[in-house]
């Protein structure tokens, strides 16, 4: 089972990171100004993390209604998604990847791990994590 980790950001954001079993990060979030809202965000991830994919990068791909995994090529021509709620907003979004198919196992993973992820709070630490 995964977890998601709330840190602190240099600027005194709030961010937090879906992390599985493994150590690796999944997904990450906005910078948030409060934790409450940060807390919300990952709220918004375990409700709509079991999501369709909508896969831009497919010719004729079909847009598909929100909430959706929108994958997409980046300027660097690496695959990369993003989760969009009900309401548009982004509330996670991932690494680049060299393959489509990479990709598409990051959005498996986190329908695997986030709807029972633990919440981890590491905001009070002294060291702030970097920015996204």
């Amino acid at each position: 089972m995964g977890k998601f980790v709330i840190s602190r950001t240099k600027n005194n954001g709030f961010k937090f990171n879906l992390v599985a079993t493994n150590g690796e990060v999944i997904a990450t979030s906005e910078v948030y100004t409060q934790k409450p809202k940060c807390k919300v965000g990952i709220a918004s991830v375990m409700k709509n993390c079991g999501a369709e994919v909508e896969n831009q990068t497919e010719e004729g791909y079909v847009t598909l209604p929100r909430p959706k995994y929108e994958v997409y090529k980046d300027k660097a021509g690496e695959f990369r998604f993003r989760l969009v709620a009900t309401n548009g907003r982004i509330i996670a979004v991932g690494e680049g990847y060299k393959a489509v198919a990479s990709c598409l196992n990051g959005i498996a993973s986190i329908k695997k791990n986030a709807p029972d992820a633990k919440i981890e709070d590491n905001s009070l630490l002294r060291k702030p994590a970097a920015e996204a």
